[in-house]
């Protein structure tokens, strides 16, 4: 039986059934409409190498990307000023929460793309001649990944410009170091709305899936970014995705992914899959507590493990 057709087999309905019971975790309150998100949401979902894509749950119900949106716009970034966002903004984990007040003390970079400061910095890189053509950029960009055109939930991203104050000083910080040319309010705008755009499940999925199929999209078949840009994308994922929790997620799920606050996680695993998991309540770390559950007993009964 080949991977592709485990896959297509596999009992995703199931797999909920066994997580639904877990109820350990708290929403995120750093906006209303992420406060107020409800605790029993929860969809997973594979996109496959044939476009198909397969779900379980809430697969089609409606979130903000949140923080799972950052391994795109590195991608976008790395794309549109020819992998040159490399030297802009670092690779390295830092073992500390994803909004951290923190630069790199020798270049005043952000320490990697995954972090608030580095997700800000890669939103400036993306070509655009104003914030609202960057935005749009962006906007059209991730709809190539998804294989489909997505729209912004502008509540959502009023709200995360308004009350991003630690968004803001990191903005102000990296200006102050001259690691960003735009204006702090001008590059919080941008990222607030990226962080805006609304997915489900099964998009994410599709989304992850490009990055796993080398920057092609197995549901429309275009070529989004190029392989080399996928490749390091998913490996600072790796390295990088759940923060300060990289490190044990890897050990135990072995599948690159990115977490997210709206509860979403996001999964590449490279030359099989993409799939993806939402459910509010997150744990410490700021992933979602049935997302790292779900996605650790899938890999392990599909074998996803990298270094399995």
């Amino acid at each position: 039986m080949s991977p592709t057709r485990t896959l297509q087999d596999y009992d995703l309905d199931a797999l909920r059934e066994r997580v639904l019971p877990e109820r350990a975790g708290t929403r995120a309150d750093s906006i209303p409409q992420l406060a107020e998100a409800d605790p029993d949401l929860f969809g997973i979902a594979l996109a496959l190498p044939d476009g198909s894509v397969r779900s379980s749950g809430d697969g089609r119900a409606p979130f903000s990307i949140q923080s799972a949106v950052k391994p795109f716009l590195f991608a976008l970034a790395l794309a549109d000023i020819d992998g040159a966002a490399l030297d802009r903004v670092g690779i390295e984990p830092t073992g500390e929460a994803f909004d951290a007040i923190k630069l790199e003390s020798d270049t005043g970079r952000p320490p990697n793309p995954m972090v608030n400061a580095g997700a800000i910095l890669t939103c400036a890189l993306v070509h655009g001649n104003d914030p609202e053509a960057r935005a749009e950029r962006i906007r059209d960009g991730l709809s190539r990944f998804a294989g489909r055109a997505l729209s912004v939930d502008e509540d959502v991203a009023h709200s995360e410009h308004l009350l991003g104050d630690r968004n803001h000083a990191l903005a102000h910080l990296m200006r102050a170091e001259g690691t960003l040319d735009d204006s702090a309010d001008d590059a919080v705008a941008v990222y607030a709305r990226a962080c805006a755009v609304v997915v489900d499940v099964e998009t994410l999925a599709v989304m992850g899936a490009t990055l796993a199929f080398g920057g092609v999209n197995p549901l429309t078949g275009e070529r989004v970014v190029a392989s080399e840009i996928a490749r390091d994308v998913v490996a600072v994922m790796a390295t990088c995705g759940v923060y300060d929790g990289s490190g044990r997620w890897m050990r135990a799920v072995g599948v690159p992914a990115k977490s997210s606050v709206s509860g979403a996680i996001v999964l590449s695993a490279p030359g099989t899959a993409g799939a993806a998991i939402v459910s509010p309540p997150l744990d410490e770390q700021g992933t979602s507590v049935r997302g790292r559950i779900a996605a650790e007993a899938l890999s392990a009964d599909l074998g996803l493990h990298v270094f399995g």
